[in-house]
């Protein structure tokens, strides 16, 4: 059996860092967004990068804390959560690589974009651990029966 490591409470800073992270990342990306000289459909598509990102990021970081903790998770959802977020780095790279912007307005994009994935992944984990030092089940793990 593999023992719990011990989980301390996240300061306020922290999390307050966390939060300010994913929310800067994203609004600065979608403000980006809105106000581009682009087609809709590009939009649509950075955007639609944007939340595939955001979920497949914190999928990802539940999946291998799921497995620090000794709850099962699948090898094939934990291998689709890696590729999710690889897939959608490589998308964004792509989509940028091709595009007809400024080199700064690339760079723009994609610091906003590895920005708010990684305020995801802490805002998650911070969500997590303040449950975990309560003694309740985290928010998204509520109802789901775990095999023993």
């Amino acid at each position: 059996m593999q023992k719990s490591p011990h989980i301390q409470k996240p300061t306020g800073a922290f999390v307050a860092a966390a939060w300010a992270a994913m929310l800067v990342g994203a609004l600065t990306y979608l403000s980006g967004l809105w106000n581009a000289q682009m087609q809709l459909n590009e939009k649509g598509y950075y955007f639609t990068l944007l939340m595939y990102g955001l979920f497949s990021a914190v999928s990802l970081q539940k999946s291998v804390r799921d497995r620090l903790e000794g709850i099962p998770v699948t090898g094939i959802y934990y291998g689709l959560c890696w590729l999710s977020l690889g897939l959608a780095v490589l998308l964004l790279t792509v989509g940028l690589w091709n595009a007809t912007l400024a080199d700064s307005e690339k760079g723009f994009y994609a610091m906003a974009f590895l920005l708010s994935l990684f305020g995801s992944v802490t805002v998650q984990k911070n969500i997590r651990d303040g449950a975990q030092f309560k003694g309740v089940a985290a928010p998204d793990d509520d109802d789901i029966p775990t095999v023993r």
